[in-house]
């Protein structure tokens, strides 16, 4: 059985918002990965399971707090239409959590002998709390059709037929390792309801999240009501968070004050760019999104109205950009809270830091780039000014009791622009 407080606790150390990773089929692709294939970016797992395992790692030294495993178009059937056999296929689901959880390994490892607190050649190496969340995609991805996106099945779907198709794959998935399974871009309520189901007539020990998608920012993609999607997890006491994935960010906020009337579950969110995906030609069609700057100020909105784990699905790394607006914090060990409010102007803002205990830290320009140094041997305790450039414009940033430091109660909140 899970820890009751698997995330609570990961909340409580992230300051009340944890971050999931980012897109990992766009970041294989980048590392030179071809996944123009139904496998999608389970195809790696074939070919070249080292770059998966890098892609973790990028996500983890940029702060990620969870990182999906490469299952999400991985299913049994799938494996066995290429020439697998059913051990063959089962093991491959086996070998994408092995790969997380050695990625996991290989960051706790790097932390360990960093010379730095937090943050190394542009890296974030925090020995903390990670997740590792074993994806689970809809019958519609296995198919490779779009039917993910529109969640039609046909009319004799049922039930029984989408326990079966998934009920090994859950199984063999849940008993390799992850902390989580992560149901993800599910498109109506009967898989959903097939998946709560599943969890319980396998005896599956480990908890779940439900993730549904939106292409109008009221139902799910097929036109299921979304309360009542939202109420298939809340009943399900396997499913301890619930949100939206995979769907544009102008419809998010709407869709998280809907999912906050039915559960008091933490609420999940990693939209795409929403940008608009061609199923007939198997891409993304591009200049449909949002941009980077567009897409921080959407983050700030979901966290203020209720979000508690934020991701990006969207085909380019901007979780390095969510990151970048947490370094800062993260110098100065102070939890996080995407919280901010009204907008000011200035060219910088000088902090009065009192008796932090740490070694030489890095101050950082609007980019991320650090500008220079300040501090004195590590462990010895100072008082001192900390300037940070900000460039013209900041979203406003806060300082609560910065003399509670060193309980780690203060919190800056920070959101550069």
């Amino acid at each position: 059985m899970w820890p009751p407080s698997l995330l609570s606790d990961l909340l409580h150390e992230s300051g009340g918002v944890a971050v999931i990773d980012g897109g990992l089929a766009t970041e294989l692709e980048r590392h030179g990965a071809d996944l123009n294939d139904p496998l999608w970016s389970a195809k790696c797992l074939l070919t070249s399971p080292h770059l998966i395992r890098s892609v973790h790692l990028d996500y983890l030294e940029a702060g990620a707090d969870i990182i999906i495993t490469a299952s999400y178009q991985a299913t049994i059937q799938g494996f066995k239409a290429r020439g697998f056999s059913q051990e063959e296929s089962e093991n491959l689901l086996r070998k994408s959590v092995s790969i997380a959880r050695e990625a996991r390994d290989v960051y706790y490892s790097r932390c360990s002998e960093s010379s730095s607190d937090d943050i190394a050649d542009g890296r974030i190496l925090k020995h903390r709390q990670i997740i590792v969340a074993a994806s689970v995609g809809s019958y519609g991805a296995y198919l490779a059709d779009g039917s993910e996106y529109s969640g039609d099945y046909g009319d004799a779907m049922d039930l029984e037929f989408l326990k079966n198709f998934h009920r090994r794959r859950v199984k063999v998935l849940a008993d390799s390792g992850p902390d989580l399974i992560a149901f993800e871009t599910v498109p109506n309520k009967l898989e959903a309801e097939a998946f709560a189901q599943l969890l319980e007539e396998e005896g599956i020990n480990i908890p779940a999240w439900l993730s549904f998608n939106s292409k109008d920012g009221v139902n799910v993609v097929s036109g299921d009501s979304l309360p009542e999607c939202v109420a298939v997890a809340e009943l399900c006491t396997k499913i301890i968070a619930v949100g939206i994935n995979c769907t544009p960010p102008r419809f998010i906020q709407d869709l998280i004050l809907s999912v906050k009337m039915v559960t008091t579950k933490p609420i999940l969110i990693y939209p795409n760019s929403g940008e608009s995906y061609d199923a007939d030609r198997k891409e993304w069609v591009q200049n449909t999104g949002v941009s980077d700057k567009d897409f921080v100020s959407y983050v700030n909105k979901w966290c203020e109205v209720g979000a508690s784990l934020v991701g990006d699905t969207r085909r380019r790394k901007a979780l390095i950009d969510i990151e970048t607006r947490r370094k800062v914090a993260k110098l100065l060990a102070i939890p996080v809270l995407f919280a901010a409010n009204k907008s000011i102007s200035l060219n910088e803002l000088l902090l009065d830091v009192h008796r932090i205990p740490c070694k030489m830290r890095d101050v950082l320009d609007k980019d991320g780039k650090v500008i220079k140094t300040e501090g004195r041997k590590r462990n010895q305790d100072f008082d001192f000014k900390l300037k940070i450039n900000l460039g013209s414009k900041i979203k406003e940033s806060v300082i609560q009791d910065v003399e509670a430091t060193l309980s780690g109660t203060a919190h800056l909140l920070l959101f550069l622009t």
